[in-house]
């Protein structure tokens, strides 16, 4: 008998997503979810990733509304839904959303909307948003129709785009394969596209209302608004009418040595002057991970001092690798004067690490199109100061926020020792296909910072699932209740099975970039692979992420071989060998169903040669291979 997985285990949390509901069109295929679009699909092959109605607060926050008067009707030749979404804001303000979405077998998919506010509302984006998929759509050629009329043939960026690469947008069109295009026509408003791989999603979104307009601004009260958006799939091709199409059942994925090959990197955990006191209680837990980096992260702004530099000093001496400070500048003063300041408090406290990372407090503020950049003294002037005070001592640059901030503004890196930024996966959208989804970003980013500053020393974290800090508001999100909340500093997926699965899909995907140092958590607190006395679990039991992140730094310096999976949205997977020739099969599904896996040429000893495996949902697995 199969035994079910208690959902905390996976999620930490109890309280499941609502599952999506498949609606069918002939040969279109989509999921319905919390009234939006999922996986638009053409003989299974996905046109779009979603068409969503969305509402966004001042600080970016997505709202939840509440659906009512539902109707969902699956016909034989196509479907129709309809519902109203009420969605209460601050003072007492309210907006209502009248839906229709309708389909019909070779016509087009119809998705439109009516907002109507009795009260005013006020919101920094509320309509439509439409996000094409990357993998297979990047660097692929595609139509442009603008709102004056004209159209240009172009191409979707294969490098990241800092900006827009489409605006004043009316319909985009692109080939899904040979012989059959997607046409998506946006109309009611102006329509822009931003790429969103630069937050590391896992899309281009094309998203209403240009953001060199004001925001946040306020609909208007009695007033309706509407926006429609149209689907038009163009089949060329003399097919019969599908017959097979539609089966649930899943093909095992198979794996084959790929060509790729590198050295796996060390990995970093981060401390913080609130948790650094937490730190030499769990000092065997640090042993037992056995991280070659910690990354000590200062910050005045947030209160920091030069007290710091004594608890920084105590952890650093319970670890035998090497050390980092991460400096948010404030830059109140001049460079010089910040930095030598700091670097007195260091010397007073005995803390030397390695290296330095420093940067702008004020950069790790979104600067989005339209937007004034804040005042901020010239880099080179910031990377001289850090030189003159910290002169024994490798000095970074980049971005403490993520690679949006740093693909926008592009420091000169050239008298840097290595680049840094962050990622972080509930940026846009929290739910559970997205954040894994997010992870098909990951060599897209790698490969746009290698384009830009070549075979410079390259670090990437921390980046974990909770958001450490929001450059596009005022704050981070409150998760009191650990749901599933974009831009939230909590997030209860990274205490199960789903954030070690992710971490473990996240070093995969970035292999090849050649990467100095990985961080991806840090040891105690929310962001931290150990429980704390407030949690339900025993205070420093560790977390499932724990064995992902020290199996990691254990294969540190190793050299890894690609490994191909024949779907790698359900299983990723590589290789590593050490010195002495023994070779070991890292292998991750990062998806909620379990998945048989065919081994192909690789042969598992603790397997004794067996040719399949199934790997459970979220789960992980390490082992050696057979001569």
């Amino acid at each position: 008998m199969k035994t079910e997985i208690d959902p905390f285990q996976l999620y930490g949390t109890r309280e499941l997503e609502t599952p999506p509901m498949r609606l069918t069109s002939g040969r279109l295929d989509v999921d319905f979810k919390d009234g939006n679009l999922r996986t638009i699909r053409y003989d299974g092959i996905e046109v779009l990733r979603a068409v969503s109605y969305l509402i966004r607060d001042r600080d970016w926050g997505t709202y939840s509304p509440g659906i009512d008067d539902l109707r969902i009707e699956q016909r034989h030749d196509g479907f129709f839904v309809s519902y109203l979404a009420r969605c209460a804001g601050p003072e007492n303000t309210e907006l209502t959303v009248d839906v229709r979405i309708t389909a019909q077998v070779d016509e087009a998919l119809i998705f439109e909307a009516t907002v109507l506010s009795t009260t005013g509302f006020e919101t920094n984006r509320c309509g439509f948003c439409i996000l094409h998929p990357i993998v297979g759509v990047a660097g692929m050629p595609v139509s442009v129709e603008h709102v004056d009329g004209s159209s240009e043939s172009t191409h979707f960026p294969d490098l990241i785009e800092p900006w827009q690469p489409f605006r004043d947008m009316r319909a985009i069109t692109h080939s899904v394969v040979a012989n059959v295009t997607a046409e998506c026509r946006m109309e009611g408003d102006t329509f822009e596209m931003e790429d969103q791989r630069n937050w590391s999603d896992a899309s281009y979104k094309t998203y209403v209302r240009p953001l060199a307009l004001p925001w946040p601004y306020r609909i208007p009260a009695g007033k309706p608004m509407r926006q429609r958006i149209v689907l038009t799939i163009g089949d060329m091709r003399r097919l019969p009418p599908a017959s097979t199409y539609g089966s649930e059942k899943t093909p095992a994925v198979g794996l084959s040595a790929g060509a790729r090959s590198g050295f796996m990197p060390s990995m970093g955990l981060v401390i913080t002057p609130e948790e650094a006191d937490a730190t030499p209680a769990a000092r065997d837990r640090l042993a037992e991970i056995g991280p070659q980096e910690l990354l000590f992260h200062f910050d005045p702004d947030a209160g920091h001092g030069a007290d710091a530099f004594r608890r920084f000093a105590a952890v650093a001496a319970l670890h035998p690798g090497r050390s980092t400070l991460e400096i948010a500048l404030p830059c109140r003063q001049t460079p010089l004067v910040e930095t030598q300041q700091i670097a007195g408090w260091m010397q007073a406290a005995g803390f030397k690490p390695d290296a330095i990372m420093i940067s702008p407090s004020v950069d790790r503020q979104s600067t989005p199109p339209g937007s004034k950049w804040p005042e901020c003294p010239p880099l080179e002037e910031v990377y001289a100061a850090a030189h003159a005070a910290f002169p024994d001592m490798r000095i970074g640059g980049g971005m403490l926020s993520y690679f949006t901030e740093l693909n926008r503004k592009r420091v000169p890196a050239g008298t840097l020792d290595f680049i840094t930024h962050c990622t972080n996966p509930i940026v846009h959208a929290a739910d559970d296909l997205s954040v894994m989804q997010t992870l098909e970003a990951l060599p897209f980013i790698t490969r746009s910072i290698r384009a830009i500053y070549g075979d410079k020393p390259y670090r990437i974290g921390p980046s974990t699932i909770p958001m450490r800090q929001n450059p596009y508001g005022s704050r981070t999100m409150d998760n009191p209740r650990g749901g599933r909340i974009a831009m939230a500093n909590i997030d209860p997926r990274h205490n199960a099975r789903f954030g070690e699965a992710f971490a473990l899909g996240y070093a995969a995907r970035v292999l090849d970039a050649g990467l100095e140092c990985l961080t991806l958590s840090a040891l105690t607190g929310s962001f931290g692979l150990i429980a704390g006395a407030n949690e339900p679990s025993a205070a420093g039991a560790k977390r499932p992420l724990f064995n992902t992140i020290a199996t990691l730094s254990r294969l540190a310096g190793q050299q890894w071989q690609e490994c191909l999976s024949s779907d790698p949205s359900a299983v990723l997977s590589f290789t590593t060998a050490r010195s002495n020739g023994l070779r070991s099969l890292h292998l991750v599904n990062i998806t909620p169903i379990p998945q048989l896996v065919e081994l192909g040429e690789f042969r598992l000893k603790e397997q004794r040669g067996n040719k399949r495996l199934m790997l459970d949902a979220y789960s992980t697995l390490s082992a050696e291979l057979m001569d």
